[in-house]
């Protein structure tokens, strides 16, 4: 059986989208990977599309979704993208959840979501390292 790794954050509009993208391209098949919100927006924020498009990552078809404790009992390591609390999400603190606490990028300059881009994808990448030398 494939290992799940679930990316969480609240609108599901970016980082954790953007962590999946990231995890996709890069991490082996044998992951199943997903990203989901505690309160899902509409849609993606469209500075994330645009920024994930510039290094050749198309976004445009993927939905936030909503959360399930499903989700949660079914990942293998789940990442906590940040600002999440015990009130808004109790079920997250149940299992050992990694903590990137990377800022959100709604409302921020087109500058600011590069850096949040990057940031993800460097943490993406050390996660796929300590998974495979988890073998």
């Amino acid at each position: 059986m494939s290992e799940s790794i679930l990316f969480v954050c609240v609108e599901n509009a970016g980082r954790s989208q953007m962590a999946e993208a990231f995890f996709r391209k890069f991490a082996p098949n044998r992951f199943n990977v997903s990203s989901a919100g505690t309160t899902p927006s509409s849609q993606l924020n469209s500075i994330v599309i645009q920024v994930m498009k510039e290094i050749g990552i198309d976004m445009a078809n993927q939905q936030p979704k909503l959360l399930s404790n499903f989700m949660i009992e079914n990942s293998s390591k789940t990442i906590n993208m940040g600002c999440m609390d015990k009130k808004s999400c109790p079920s997250l603190f149940v299992k050992d959840v990694l903590d990137w606490n990377i800022s959100d990028p709604k409302e921020k300059s087109l500058e600011e979501v590069r850096k949040i881009r990057d940031k993800i994808k460097s943490e993406v990448m050390t996660l796929i390292k300590s998974l495979e030398k988890a073998d």
